[in-house]
């Protein structure tokens, strides 16, 4: 074949695999920002108040719009919740408590509630991905049926599944208070798995059903939220 022939092959071919690649990235999911940091638009405040159906819910949930920070207050007790339903997706958030009071024992106790049902008080029905400070990465059903792995359930609390610690004991999973750490939550049909700082620390199989609304508690500590994506799987 002639120098020149096989060359314009080459660059034909090559031209048409970069067509390709561009035509797949283009159908790739992107990434929907669930927070767009400015307001509460496309989630519902629901208030539990601990039986106080007058509580003021704009006391428990603002935005900080300079930072692009949502801030929960953590009282009145209750949670965010969306609009929208979704299955099959990667979930990736940011969460800091305040370091305000960094000697008081009390743990700061808030949480992801992943394939609501309903809107249901003091919880919808859900499973729960733990943000309990000591604790995040803890995995719970809460009324839906969902199945974690055997060597990490709770013997104590039925429903309940530990954390995996981190291999290496010398890196904490989570943070300091005051520092942001990155949740990533991937629900892959009924499998759901759960990374912190980059440790895989829990995962879950036979979560039914496979989608619903998403949730951010408020449980009586102040925590900030940043950085609420969410990616289609598929």
């Amino acid at each position: 074949m002639p120098y020149r022939l096989c060359a314009a092959l080459l660059a034909a071919g090559l031209a048409l695999t970069l067509s390709a690649n561009a035509r797949d990235k283009d159908k790739a999911p992107k990434a929907i920002d669930l927070f767009n940091g400015k307001d509460l638009d496309g989630w519902k405040v629901v208030v539990n108040g601990k039986g106080d159906d007058k509580a003021d819910d704009t006391k428990t949930w603002s935005v900080d719009a300079k930072e692009k920070v949502l801030v929960c207050k953590g009282q009145p007790w209750g949670y965010a919740i969306t609009k929208e339903e979704y299955a099959d997706y990667k979930l990736e958030l940011e969460w800091r408590y305040p370091d305000t009071d960094k000697e008081s024992k009390v743990r700061r106790n808030s949480g992801v509630l992943l394939h609501c049902q309903d809107e249901h008080k003091p919880w919808p029905k859900c499973f729960e991905a733990q943000l309990l400070s000591g604790s995040a990465g803890d995995f719970w059903h809460m009324g839906l049926t969902v199945k974690g792995k055997a060597e990490q359930k709770d013997t104590k609390r039925e429903g309940h599944w530990l954390r995996m610690e981190a291999k290496d004991r010398k890196e904490e999973i989570e943070k300091p208070l005051g520092e942001w750490n990155k949740y990533e939550i991937t629900c892959d049909g009924t499998n759901v798995t759960l990374v912190i700082n980059g440790h895989k620390v829990n995962e879950a199989t036979e979560a039914k059903p496979g989608k619903g609304r998403i949730a951010l508690q408020a449980e009586g500590a102040e925590i900030h939220f940043r950085n609420v994506k969410l990616t289609p799987l598929k």
